[in-house]
């Protein structure tokens, strides 16, 4: 895995200006971030290109809206990451905790950890940025 830590952002093309605006936060951050619209050219292979960046990437950053849960990717990164034992942070947008724990077809995952606003998302940059210096602290032994 790369030095420095990855966050690989979901989200649905109906939410890519917020979620540029996210990962501008999480490069000042000091991690590096995947984003589709900005990671993947066009020609190239999507889904390897994901299956990659997932690989690659020490967490995920699903932002949950009302568009994005339907979008079938969004759950089939969760998929990847939960399996792979990955940190996992909700983003909710346009969405309350309530809202998403009534929807059937939502993973039992994302209805027990805990969810942040978007509103809120400060303390996730927060708590990213502490990971990150603790990760140098233990020079790459912790992952984020």
């Amino acid at each position: 895995m790369p030095s420095k830590p990855q966050v690989f952002i979901s989200h649905s093309s109906t939410d890519a200006w917020v979620a540029r605006q996210i990962s501008r936060f999480i490069i000042r951050c000091g991690a590096r971030c995947f984003l589709d619209e900005a990671d993947i050219d066009i020609g190239d292979d999507f889904e390897e290109k994901i299956r990659k960046a997932a690989t690659e990437s020490n967490e995920l950053l699903i932002l949950l809206t009302p568009w994005a849960i339907h979008r079938p990717y969004i759950w089939l990164e969760t998929g990847v990451f939960w399996g792979a034992e990955k940190r996992i942070v909700g983003v909710l947008h346009g969405l309350t905790a309530k809202d998403l724990a009534k929807l059937e077809k939502i993973p039992v995952l994302l209805k027990r950890i805990d969810l942040i606003e978007l509103n809120d998302i400060e303390s996730y940059f927060a708590q990213l940025k502490r990971r990150i210096k603790i990760r140098g602290v233990h020079h790459g032994k912790k992952q984020i």
